[in-house]
């Protein structure tokens, strides 16, 4: 249904480079520090007005993901940048093993555990939107509520494109593939032809696309893979139900592809049975949304945070 977040998955496996350059920059200065499967930058006073944010980018990006906002959510709240191993030009960490979206969850809840903070509010942008659904199922007493943007329950709907939904072995043999496949590029350089092709539509300006080749061409292949795979293979719509921890889902939509009321329809089917769930539409935007219509994002991200 929504093509835009099958680009997604896609544009990642493309576009992950097997470059092991310097981490991108971070959206401030503050120091980073390193866990098994993510490093945290924490900006913002450790005693500040409002609640603490947490702040996941999604499949082969950086933490720069949030440059956008993060300068005026850190002036009044503690703010915590996270970034999954591998996909900032940095070391691959635990995430070349099985394990790693659950490995992601735990080095959050022990990083914000060690911090002593209070309840979050979480934001998860397309595979940190499927991490923020995790976490408040696996620790719902660490938050407070939920942004999830561009993201799904199940991934793995996409693949039916209109037709029957595949079988848990068919989805486990695709996700298989792709994981291997993808693997398979480390050590292989791509031409910036390649890697433009793989992200461009995930976004409609060209300032969007350009920062996006870049974090595409610094993301581990290994890690890209194994990403996906746990990804298309994870379904937590049968979970819904249990998560009472409120969500916020921001739904990009443009005119020329399905429309505000055909996008929303098909994200209340997959978010039903969430007990407390808000859509929030942000209008002809790509799936990196924030970079699209960053005003509108801001105002949402604004609104859920007070």
């Amino acid at each position: 249904m929504n093509k835009l977040l099958v680009a997604a998955a896609l544009a990642a496996l493309a576009t992950a480079s097997p470059v092991v350059a310097k981490a991108l920059p971070m959206a401030q200065s503050n120091a980073e520090v390193r866990m098994d499967h993510i490093s945290i930058v924490t900006l913002g006073p450790a005693k500040a007005k409002g609640a603490p944010v947490v702040l996941v980018p999604g499949l082969a990006s950086p933490r720069a993901v949030w440059d956008g906002v993060v300068a005026d959510l850190a002036k009044t709240h503690r703010v915590y940048l996270v970034q999954v191993n591998g996909f900032g030009g940095d070391d691959p960490g635990a995430n070349l093993k099985p394990g790693l979206l659950d490995g992601i969850v735990a080095d959050i809840s022990a990083a914000l555990a060690r911090d002593h903070a209070p309840r979050v509010r979480f934001v998860g942008h397309s595979m940190g939107g499927l991490i923020a659904l995790m976490f408040a199922k696996a620790h719902p007493g660490q938050v407070d509520r939920l942004m999830i943007v561009d993201a799904l329950p199940d991934f793995a709907v996409l693949l039916a494109q209109g037709g029957p939904m595949p079988s848990d072995s068919q989805i486990e043999s695709i996700a298989g593939m792709m994981r291997t496949s993808t693997a398979a590029r480390y050590g292989k350089p791509m031409t910036p032809e390649t890697i433009a092709a793989g992200v461009d539509s995930l976004a409609l300006t060209e300032a969007a696309r350009v920062k996006m080749r870049a974090w595409g061409a610094a993301a581990d292949a290994r890690v890209a893979g194994e990403a996906i795979y746990e990804d298309m293979t994870t379904d937590l719509r049968p979970a819904l139900s249990s998560i009472a921890t409120p969500m916020t889902v921001v739904v990009p939509w443009t005119a020329a592809s399905f429309g505000k009321d055909r996008t929303l329809a098909f994200y209340a089917t997959q978010y039903n049975g969430a007990p407390a769930v808000t859509f929030v539409p942000v209008a002809e935007a790509g799936h990196f949304v924030m970079l699209d219509q960053p005003a509108a994002f801001a105002t949402a991200l604004d609104a859920f945070v007070k």
